[in-house]
């Protein structure tokens, strides 16, 4: 489902015009973790917590070392500069702010949830400012 989901909205996406830098950012990143999504609101619900928080930082690793690794051995990948005012820093940001979030009390309470969430809707009206 998710596939068919990226698919369509890269679709309709390119036709409105939209770049593929905020295609690749927006779309494909909600598209494709989805699977992690549920599998974490589902380990959540068990009380599993370890799951819920492995199964997102280990996919987060594994995208950008292996993912962002294997790729360019098949074709080499150009990267646009402008990721570099922007949007690397905020990957950076939060990968430094969630071990501060999951340290205090060994868990990640709501508040902090709801923080996060904030902050990627923040992330996603910064973007969709900026390039238009």
């Amino acid at each position: 489902g998710a596939e068919l989901l990226v698919r369509a909205a890269v679709s309709v996406a390119r036709s409105a015009g939209v770049s593929e830098l905020v295609i690749g950012l927006t779309v494909v990143s909600i598209g494709t973790s989805l699977p992690e999504l549920a599998t974490s609101i589902i380990a959540a619900i068990r009380r599993e917590a370890d799951i819920a928080v492995g199964n997102v930082v280990g996919s987060n690793i594994f995208n950008v070392l292996a993912v962002l690794g294997i790729a360019p051995l098949i074709r080499p990948i150009a990267v646009d500069h402008s990721l570099y005012d922007f949007e690397m820093w905020v990957m950076i940001a939060l990968s430094l702010i969630l071990p501060v979030f999951c340290r205090t009390g060994l868990r990640l309470a709501r508040l902090e949830g709801l923080a996060l969430l904030l902050g990627y809707v923040a992330f996603l009206w910064l973007l969709i400012w900026r390039v238009d």
